[in-house]
C-alpha cells in the first residue's frame, strides 16, 4: 500500500539521524529529495540540515522549485527546504525570493486559510543573509513584508530588519511603532528591536507606549523594556506598574535581571496586597534556575507567613 511505502521510507530516512555523512546516506537524502511525496522530501530536507549537508545545496534548491508546482500541502516540503537552505546559510536570493511572495490557500472549515506564512517568515529572514541584492532591494522586500496580512510574517519581517541593522532601518522602525499593527505583538517586536538597536537613546519613545491607551500595546512596551536590561527601564516599569497594575509589568521586571527590580519583586512578596504578591511569585518564577535567587524568594515568602503563598511557592520553585 502507498501509505506503507511512505512509513518505510521515513523510517529509512529517521534511521540515518545521528549517523555521520557517507556516500550511502548522500545517495538516499538525494533521491528522497526527488521523491514525489512531500512528507518525504520534508524529512530529507530536515536530515539535510541536521547533517549539515552542504555536498546537497543543489538538490535542496533544485527540490525547493519543484514544490512550487507539485502538491505540497500544508508547506511542509517547502517550509523545511527553505529553513535548511537558509541554515546552510545559502546566500543567492533567487533561492528565498519566490518564498518570500508565495501564498497558498488550502480549504478550512468554514472556507480556506493561507498556510504559506512559515514560509515567507523564512524566506525574510534568509534574505537578510543574501550577497547577491542590493541592500536597498532586500529593504523593500522586508518593508512589503511589514505588510503582510499574517502577523507572524509581520513579527518576522521586524525581526529581519533588526538584522539588517543601519540608520533606515531605525526610523522604519520608529514609524512601525508609531502607526500600530493589528496584533500588539508586532508593535512590541518593533520596540523590542529599537532598544536593542539603539539602546538608551530610544528609550524615551519607547517609554511613551507605556502610557498607551491599548494596554496590550502599553504591556508589551513593557515588556521590551524588560527585555532590553537597561538598568534605566527599571524606574518606568515601576512608575508604570503604580500608575497600571498590570502583572505584565512584574514580568518585565522580572526579565530584567536587574537587582533592583528583583529587590522590588521581593518587597512585594513580603509586603504587598494578596494578589500583588502573588503575581510577583509568578514573575520570579522566571528566575528560578537561580538557587540564590530561590532562596531569596523562599525566605520572602516565610516571611509573610501566608499558607495559601507558601502553598504556590512550592508548587512552582520546589523540584522533586
Amino acid at each position: 500500500m502507498a501509505n506503507d511505502k511512505v512509513e518505510r521510507q521515513l523510517d529509512a530516512l529517521k534511521a540515518l539521524r545521528g549517523a555521520a555523512l557517507n556516500p550511502q546516506s548522500l545517495v538516499q537524502l538525494k533521491k528522497s529529495l526527488d521523491d514525489k511525496v512531500n512528507l518525504v522530501v520534508a524529512k530529507a530536507a530536515q536530515l539535510c540540515g541536521e547533517l549539515n549537508a552542504l555536498e546537497l545545496v543543489p538538490d535542496l534548491k533544485i527540490a525547493f522549485e519543484r514544490m512550487f508546482e507539485a502538491k505540497d500541502q500544508q508547506c511542509w516540503a517547502k517550509n523545511a527546504l527553505a529553513k535548511t537552505l537558509k541554515d546552510l546559510a545559502v546566500q543567492e536570493s533567487a533561492v528565498f525570493l519566490r518564498g518570500i511572495q508565495h501564498v497558498q490557500m488550502e480549504p478550512v472549515w468554514g472556507g480556506s486559510e493561507d498556510v504559506a506564512a512559515t514560509l515567507r517568515s523564512t524566506c525574510a529572514i534568509a534574505l537578510t543573509q543574501c550577497n547577491d541584492m542590493p541592500r536597498d532591494e532586500i529593504l523593500q522586500y522586508l518593508v512589503d513584508s511589514l505588510t503582510d496580512h499574517v502577523g507572524t510574517v509581520r513579527m518576522d519581517a521586524v525581526r529581519s530588519l533588526e538584522q539588517m541593522g543601519g540608520h533606515e532601518v531605525l526610523l522604519l522602525l520608529r514609524l512601525k511603532a508609531s502607526v500600530g499593527d493589528l496584533d500588539p505583538r508586532v508593535t512590541g517586536e518593533a520596540l523590542e528591536a529599537l532598544l536593542e538597536m539603539d539602546g538608551l537613546a530610544s528609550l524615551s519613545f519607547v517609554a511613551a507606549f507605556l502610557k498607551n491607551r491599548d494596554e496590550d500595546v502599553s504591556d508589551e512596551a513593557g515588556l521590551a523594556l524588560g527585555a532590553s536590561r537597561l538598568p534605566e527601564a527599571f524606574p518606568l516599569l515601576k512608575q508604570a506598574w503604580e500608575d497600571r497594575p498590570s502583572p505584565t509589568f512584574l514580568r518585565a521586571m522580572s526579565v530584567s535581571r536587574i537587582a533592583e527590580a528583583r529587590e522590588f519583586l521581593l518587597d512585594l512578596l513580603v509586603k504587598g496586597r494578596s494578589r500583588d504578591a502573588e503575581e510577583a511569585l509568578h514573575a520570579l518564577e522566571l528566575q528560578k534556575s537561580s538557587e540564590e535567587i530561590v532562596r531569596q524568594v523562599e525566605r520572602a515568602v516565610a516571611e509573610r507567613g501566608d499558607a495559601k503563598l507558601q502553598g504556590l511557592f512550592r508548587q512552582r520553585f520546589c523540584r522533586d
